[in-house]
């Protein structure tokens, strides 16, 4: 009898992804109707009120702020880059305890925890409230939606009990949902289900029973081995990069890095002039589409004819599907996957992110900000 390959052989599956990690990613598409039908719900309100002193408005908004850290703030990442050539106000995701100078009563702010806990998001919560920023909550619960409800603001409760990382269904369509709603862009449920027809066939074509001479995702997964991975996009596809790159991150337990054209043009590719002793360490991942406009095909291009020979491989990831946001998501989906994958060929579990809980737990020790918060609020509400 044969023997099986290790990402083929169903029992070295099991015993090394002991969460079944790889199962949930493969119900993105699932996740993705479940985020889709909760969201078409919820109401936005003309107003919130905080206090007696303190009321906050809501109506169409001059900008939008998606603040949010890790696999959070990566719906955001994503809504940016998709809405980017579809609405005509800025959208900026802010990775950091307060918001920019900017935001203000005529800014749409979504606060985005998964877990609900992240100091950093429970931060700009309050800051946008002060501002009286338009503000939306998004959690699975935890003290984000304990303070959105004793703030009276909205807030959506997604579904729990996931990876961040795997949730982020439900931390795009939703904000994709509530721009809608405001006007800010239309005809957008074509795209929706196109995508979720996309990630199905994916999920199939990827799933663990099918060989890796035929799985694009576990091809992906053992070309990488062995080596650092660098992603490379462009546009709409700068969040997918980074998405791409976390996952490596997370699941797969290697350091990454993400870069995206044209802007690498300009420093990342001097780094390549290096001794190939380190170069050959490096296989770049490039991200392509079939519609990539000439500017950039011509870049990928004199990219891997000039200086890419020195990397020890060059794979590229094709999107699939008919609209931006199909083939953003096909992307998104394969780097899932493939993480998982070599997580798997590596031997270690995907699930675990020991070194993000023990880092939150030091933050804690050191100083518990959430009961600082608390006082603010109970101020702010009187």
């Amino acid at each position: 009898m044969k023997k099986l390959g290790v990402l083929d052989d169903p029992q070295i599956l099991r015993r090394v992804d002991r969460s079944n990690m790889l199962e949930l990613c493969l119900k993105t598409s699932e996740f993705c109707k479940e985020a889709i039908t909760q969201a078409r719900r919820f109401k936005m309100p003309k107003t919130a009120r905080v206090s007696e002193k303190l009321q906050i408005r809501y109506g169409k908004p001059k900008n939008i702020v998606i603040a949010g850290m890790g696999g959070s703030a990566i719906g955001g990442d994503l809504l940016r880059d998709w809405l980017q050539n579809r609405v005509d106000v800025p959208v900026e995701v802010c990775r950091d305890y307060y918001l920019p100078a900017y935001a203000g009563e005529e800014t749409l702010v979504f606060v985005v925890s998964y877990s609900g806990g992240t100091e950093e998001a429970l931060c700009a919560l309050l800051d946008a409230v002060k501002r009286k920023c338009m503000t939306v909550a998004v959690a699975s619960g935890g003290s984000l939606i304990s303070f959105a409800r004793k703030l009276h603001l909205p807030h959506m409760v997604v579904r729990g009990g996931l990876q961040p990382r795997v949730a982020v269904p439900y931390l795009f369509f939703p904000l994709a949902i509530v721009i809608e709603k405001l006007g800010l862009v239309s005809g957008i449920e074509k795209e929706f289900k196109e995508t979720m027809r996309i990630l199905e066939k994916l999920a199939k074509k990827n799933s663990s029973t099918v060989p890796q001479k035929r799985n694009p995702a576990k091809k992906i997964a053992w070309q990488l081995r062995s080596t650092i991975p660098v992603v490379y996009g462009f546009r709409q596809y700068r969040g997918v990069a980074c998405r791409f790159k976390s996952e490596l991150n997370e699941n797969s337990k290697i350091p990454a890095k993400y870069e995206n054209f044209p802007e690498l043009n300009h420093n990342d590719v001097v780094g390549w002039e290096a001794a190939e002793k380190l170069t050959k360490r490096f296989t770049v991942v490039l991200i392509r589409d079939k519609d990539e406009p000439p500017e950039i095909r011509n870049r990928i291009e004199a990219t891997e004819k000039l200086v890419l020979h020195k990397v020890a491989k060059v794979l590229e990831v094709w999107a699939v599907g008919e609209s931006e946001l199909a083939r953003m998501f096909s992307v998104v989906f394969l780097g899932d996957l493939a993480s998982v994958y070599l997580a798997i060929l590596l031997g270690v579990d995907p699930s675990p992110v020991n070194i993000i809980t023990a880092m939150k737990n030091e933050m804690k020790r050191k100083y518990d900000i959430v009961k600082k918060l608390e006082k603010k609020l109970n101020a702010l509400v009187g």
